[in-house]
């Protein structure tokens, strides 16, 4: 009677089916309650389960929260000597005794420090050296052997981890989660033991009530649907460097080399890092990963007591190399972007075909602190998401900061991907759950694995080809700007769709320039270019995916379309004369021409630029690879604004770590000493930025000295926490320019030698103890810019909190102004000495400190000055209390002089100091300040300023105007009639398939079973011959559907997406942990 009652409701269907097929063949009749759209999917796909899935073991239950606490130092008396190619051990150890014998020191002690690792038996490019009380003249004398590259100091890096209870609602029993707390390190640390805050929106929380099983990560990015395929990583070699792996560890069945690198004797993971991110990879049952047939090169190069050095990495590398290793997840990052032994390895490591997958950072929500190795363009660099596709809040963001002061940064993280709550291998069986973007780094390095594995032609995958394959399949998220979100959210099946018929080409990072499309083109969306502005740069990344090494053949072409304007806008372009390893970078800069000054439009044209390889595999001796690759310019253009809305921020003068020390204007953050970030104003001043902006101001960056910018189109020069020197010429033109009508404002920072000597460290490049070079700003170097106007900044070092015109305040570690002209406005506050505290530990409170002047110069027509103390109050790398409200009335000071009532007339005004109470602030003796200044050179012992250096000279380049319309990002009605014919045919088995598996999986399950592969082959069909049938993008990238009367929307006539929830609902009724089967 049950089989005759199913029986007659699968009757009923067909009549149903039957006039649903006939409709999607004709293209008329969409699937009942689905909108007509491509690529959103159900609720009950989209909203995964954030609730741990119960391990299988009892054993494996704690409510811990695991914060990490970091340090690092180096290694006395032994140095990294770095040669230029790869040499036996006794080759080597002749060169370095040749060198050292030419030192003329016939006392010095050294030995060669033995490496008892996998890789001591094969050629190396580096040597560790143990020399004791080494003199600078015998390093130098080391380098300037022929065959030395380099020599550094070894490091050594501290790792600790904190078992704390959480604070946190505890989870069910069997269920952990831990969450890893981010300190910030100064040096580089492992990204898998970051914050582990997200703030969930609760949307669809309702329905996430209806799973019973959650979901896995790589069943979320729809791994199945390869596995189903036969996909499942085989033969893809890919390393793990983390903390190692028990050997008989129950989730992984392919494990083909375990190696120790670290000094304890051991293979097996005594924390639990190492095989979580192993288990997101590879592993086959209960939490599963994505490649479970993939065979796994475990690298254990941090101890048990969270201990690495640097020649431990480079042995591994060269390691990982060797065994021709094709994918590689790296767990740690650092903001030392200039580390050079580190760096070049993993250039030579990318160099060789591995694609390295590195977290970005978990800095976030602060912009400009990426880590490094995954901001550089070889390394897929990857930040996190929740479930609810909100960017993490501990997930870095850009922009890089390589490049400043004179240009701009690049885009990244590359993509984005689930960090929050993902669930991987326990230490002995179960599992766990963790966040961070190192958690999110092993989803993406998983997903690459599984994508190679898919691949038959594997010459093809390379670094620069897989990024590519991602990038171009990654998931728009709307909302979010490119420098937090990169490229999108991986999407797996449209990035298998790409690389599976991928052939080598050149691409670009972004891959468009958009000055009018908000919020994704933050900052350049944010503000209209006009005449007589700074050019607006943007820094693209060539990706090269024909060869290791390539060039741009002449030079990029520029072409305007004149019936978009085109002709309204200059470009000049500079760009990398070697693409290596596998990329490049393609700088262009945009400006607005003289006969568009009061014109106010959209501007459109493209460059076009053609990039040459030397072909691997050509037959022919010379044969190259040539790929031409287009980049369309869109921006908006307005009439010059007038010069009082107009403020020019001087980035020349801002200097950052690396490469030297250069401290926090905060000193209560300790475990943050170093300054980062940029200092830009679209990193960690961004949100001052986004507050001037909001306010009418249109604010550009000068990234040349000041004799380098016409005063005459600027209200205000705006420097804030400034380090560098400045130049004799600058200062002269300065004063030149400001008694004819520009306005300066200055945010001042700590200065004070004695606190710098207390906050000095043992320096890891010349071995003495370093002390910061300046203080959180120059002061000696700003008062000799302003000396002039009879204004100074003490050395006094102030902190507390006050009211100023009924707003609250924070001075965060600021300085004093010592000297101000009787005419001008000052206003003091009390303050806690901080600088007595710093020095004997002692309190008091300074009764009257200086700290906010304002001055009008004499001169008939002259500008005004302001000067504050400090910068942290704008500053979002510790901001407690902001001050834009003071910003704002300095400027309407300074723009229009107009003096604020409210600081005029202030109680807190009192007599301009007179600088005779205590001396001026020198500059520290003995300070290094030249070896990273623009300004500075040695010069016997007292540095001196260098030549002024000339302003830089934008080449522009010469328009090749075409008289036609731009075109359309979005091609319609070109795609064969035979492809649409496919496509309508792939689109009815998906469907028809789909609705007969769901109404057979209850009562039928090995038929329904057998469908659920066809179905989601005719799923993956059906999206490779739609993307033949409509090349090119024709997504909406802010509602992520088709574009209405786009191909691809005329073509989808239904949401099959929409039927995803009912597939993956059979998957979860139907899965059971244990092997995955292809």
């Amino acid at each position: 009677m049950v089989c005759a009652t199913t029986l007659q409701r699968k009757m009923l269907l067909l009549p149903v089916w039957a006039s649903m097929l006939l409709g999607l063949l004709m293209g008329f009749v969409p699937v009942v309650g689905m909108e007509p759209t491509e690529g959103a999917k159900s609720d009950f796909d989209h909203a995964p389960n954030t609730e741990p899935l119960p391990s299988s073991s009892g054993t494996n239950c704690s409510q811990l929260t695991l914060k990490l606490e970091f340090s690092s130092k180096v290694v006395e008396h032994e140095y990294i000597i770095a040669f230029t190619g790869y040499f036996s051990a006794k080759a080597r150890s002749l060169y370095i005794s040749s060198a050292l014998r030419n030192s003329g020191d016939r006392t010095l002690e050294w030995h060669i420090v033995p490496r008892q690792n996998p890789a001591s038996d094969f050629p190396s490019d580096f040597e560790l050296v143990h020399i004791r009380q080494a003199s600078p003249s015998s390093l130098l004398t080391l380098e300037d052997h022929p065959y030395i590259k380099r020599v550094t100091p070894q490091r050594k890096v501290f790792r600790m981890l904190k078992y704390i209870p959480s604070p946190e609602t505890a989870a069910p029993c069997n269920a952990t989660r831990q969450s890893w707390q981010s300190s910030r390190p100064f040096r580089r640390t492992s990204l898998s033991l970051g914050s582990g805050f997200w703030h969930a929106t609760g949307r669809h929380s309702s329905r996430r009530l209806l799973r019973a099983i959650p979901r896995h990560v790589a069943q979320i990015l729809q791994a199945d649907v390869l596995w189903q395929m036969g996909h499942t990583g085989s033969g893809v070699k890919v390393a793990v460097f983390d903390t190692g792996l028990s050997e008989k560890h129950p989730h992984f069945k392919n494990v083909k080399e375990r190696t120790n690198w670290t000094n304890e004797k051991t293979l097996d993971d005594g924390l639990g890092h190492g095989t979580f991110v192993a288990g997101v990879i590879a592993s086959m049952r209960e939490c599963q990963g994505f490649a479970p047939d993939s065979e796994l090169h475990i690298f254990r190069v941090f101890t048990n007591n969270q201990v690495s050095y640097t020649s431990w990495f480079l042995d591994a590398f060269n390691y990982a190399i060797l065994k021709k290793i094709d994918v590689l997840n790296l767990s740690i990052g650092g903001p030392d972007f200039m580390d050079h032994p580190f760096v070049d390895k993993v250039w030579e490591l990318t160099a060789n075909r591995v694609i390295m997958v590195s977290a970005i950072g978990n800095d976030g929500p602060l912009y400009g602190t990426l880590n490094n190795p995954a901001d550089q363009m070889d390394v897929i660099g990857v930040g996190g998401i929740d479930f609810e596709d909100n960017i993490a809040r501990f997930s870095s963001r850009g922009m890089t900061t390589w490049e400043l002061p004179g240009g701009y940064g690049r885009v990244k993280p590359d993509i984005v991907t689930y960090g929050s709550g993902v669930r991987g291998s326990g230490l002995k069986e179960g599992c766990r759950s963790l966040s961070g973007t190192s958690v999110a780094s092993p989803v993406v390095a998983g997903a690459v694995t599984l994508l190679v594995s898919t691949v038959l032609n594997r010459e093809l995958v390379n670094p620069a080809s897989m990024k590519q394959a991602l990038i171009a399949s990654a998931r728009r998220l709307p909302g979010v700007n490119m420098f937090e979100q990169g490229h999108g959210k991986l999407d797996l099946i449209r990035a298998y769709q790409i690389l599976n018929s991928y052939k080598p080409q050149a691409s670009l990072s972004p891959s468009y320039i958009d000055l009018t499309e908000c919020p994704y083109m933050w900052p350049y969306c944010s503000q209209p270019i006009y005449y007589g502005g700074m050019p607006t740069i943007v820094n693209v990344t060539i990706l090269n995916g024909m060869g290791v090494t390539g060039r741009i053949v002449d030079k990029p072409i520029w072409q305007p379309y004149l019936p978009q304007n085109g002709d309204h806008i200059d470009v000049a372009v500079s760009y990398s004369p070697v693409l290596w390893p596998w990329a490049g970078y393609l700088a262009v800069s945009i400006s607005v021409a003289k006969k568009a000054a009061s014109w106010e439009g959209v501007a459109q044209g493209h460059v076009m630029v053609t990039v040459v390889s030397p072909a691997e595999n050509d037959s022919e001796a010379g044969g190259e690879l040539t790929s031409t690759v287009k980049l369309p310019i869109k921006v908006k253009i307005v009439p010059t604004p007038p010069r009082s809305k107009r403020v020019l921020w001087d980035q020349y003068h801002n200097l950052r770590y690396p490469p030297g020390y250069f401290p926090r204007d905060n000193l209560r953050m300790k475990n943050d000493p170093l300054d980062w970030n940029g200092d830009h104003i679209h990193t960690n001043f961004r949100d001052m930025y986004q507050h001037l902006r909001s306010m009418g101001y249109f604010v550009e960056v000068l990234g040349a000295p000041i004799t380098c910018f016409d005063a005459s189109q600027y209200g205000t020069l705006l420097m804030v926490d400034s380090e560098e020197e400045y130049f004799p010429e600058e200062i002269t033109k300065l004063r030149r320019d400001i008694d004819n009508g520009l306005s300066l404002i200055i945010f001042s920072d700590w200065y004070n030698t004695s606190v710098m000597r207390k906050v000095k460290f043992y320096d890891e490049n010349t071995r003495q103890w370093w002390m910061p070079d300046t203080g959180g700003a120059n002061v000696p170097a700003l008062n000799d810019l302003i000396s002039v106007w009879g204004m100074a900044f003490s050395d006094g070092l102030y902190e507390g909190d006050f009211t100023l015109a009924d707003h609250d305040m924070y001075y965060a570690s600021g300085c004093s102004i010592a000297r101000f002209p009787e005419d001008g406005i000052v206003i003091a506050k009390n303050l806690k000495d901080q600088g007595l505290e710093v020095l004997k530990q002692e309190t008091a409170v300074v009764e009257g400190v200086p700290i906010l002047g304002l001055y009008q110069t004499p001169s008939d027509g002259g500008g005004r000055i302001a000067l504050y103390g400090d910068s942290n109050c704008i500053d979002d790398s510790h901001r407690q209390k902001d001050c834009f409200w003071m910003l704002d009335a300095l400027l309407q000071y300074t723009s229009y002089s107009m003096t604020p009532p409210s600081l005029s007339h202030s109680h807190s005004r009192v007599a301009p100091p007179t600088g005779t109470e205590r001396p001026l602030p020198q500059r520290l003796e003995g300070n290094h300040l030249y070896r990273y200044s623009k300004v500075l050179e040695p010069h016997l012992g007292d540095p001196k300023p260098r030549p002024l250096p000339a302003c830089p000279h934008l080449s522009w380049a010469k328009p090749q105007p075409l008289n036609e319309t731009a075109p359309s990002p979005f091609r319609s009605r070109q795609s064969s009639f035979f492809l649409r014919f496919l496509v309508r045919i792939f689109e009815c088995l998906y469907v028809v398939l789909g609705l007969t598996m769901a109404a057979l999986s209850a009562n039928f399950p090995d038929v329904s079973g057998r469908l659920a592969q066809f179905v989601e082959q005719a799923h993956i069909y059906r999206g490779l011959f739609l993307d033949a049938a409509c090349p090119g993008f024709e997504v909406d990238f802010r509602t992520d559907r088709p574009v209405a009367g786009s191909c691809k929307f005329q073509l989808v006539s239904s949401q099959i997406f929409g039927l995803n929830w009912a597939l993956n609902s059979r998957r979860e009724r139907t899965a059971t942990p244990g092997v995955i089967s292809s």
